[in-house]
């Protein structure tokens, strides 16, 4: 998303690190039988958790491998423009709040169109003038994609899923600093909302990040930590 803010911290560094480690694992073992392949990871977790900061972290340090990365924020694939969004949520009870909210063919479109190295126009919103822009991109320079966001890890066609087990209940402070939406009872619901589908997708991820953004392989028993 275009204007957005970012409060990147050595937590998120750390977790990047660990993270990259087990891309570079993956990807690496994968290449021996498709040398070349365009490897896909995803990031999911509730609002404030730090996704994007955790995604730029982790692109930032692929960079210095030599691996070329874009980020996919899947805010930008929501069927209803920003400046309806509110209204249409409203007007629908919050029902509308969820999985449904995007348009997930597009966004899979857009990793075909990553793995066929196209050229293409991908959505990306402005938060400022709260438009949808389109970006031209050349996936063909691009080598790694990281989609993040709440849904993230739900997306089809994904070598590596993360998870950060973070709740809205627990991001309060971050939620407010990036100012992305206000903090008003409109705002609560739509989280509450939020928080359960989120939830519901943690048994797909492969690696989890807990609250001290420490990485935990989805082999371990997490919920013992």
């Amino acid at each position: 998303m275009l204007g957005d803010v970012l409060l990147i911290n050595d937590q998120h560094k750390s977790a990047a690190k660990v993270i990259m480690e087990r891309v570079l694992a993956d990807k690496n073992e994968i290449e021996k039988d498709n040398p070349g392949y365009k490897f896909v990871v995803a990031i999911s977790g509730e609002s404030g958790a730090g996704k994007s900061e955790l995604a730029h972290s982790l692109a930032l340090l692929l960079k210095t491998s030599n691996i070329r990365v874009k980020i996919l924020h899947t805010d930008n694939y929501y069927r209803v423009p920003p400046l309806e969004r509110r209204e249409h949520r409203i007007r629908n009870d919050y029902k509308s709040v969820g999985f449904d909210e995007y348009d997930w063919e597009l966004l899979h479109d857009n990793i075909e169109d990553f793995r066929n190295d196209r050229q293409v126009f991908i959505p990306c919103i402005d938060i400022i003038t709260e438009e949808i822009d389109q970006l031209f991109t050349d996936f063909s320079k691009i080598q790694l994609l990281i989609i993040d966001g709440l849904y993230a890890i739900r997306t089809d066609d994904i070598d590596l899923r993360v998870f950060i087990d973070l709740t809205y209940h627990e991001t309060k402070i971050n939620q407010m600093l990036r100012c992305k939406e206000p903090a008003d009872g409109y705002r609560w619901k739509v989280l509450e909302r939020e928080h359960r589908h989120v939830r519901s997708l943690k048994p797909l991820a492969d690696l989890h990040v807990d609250g001290n953004f420490d990485v935990v392989d989805s082999c371990v028993d997490f919920e013992s930590r």
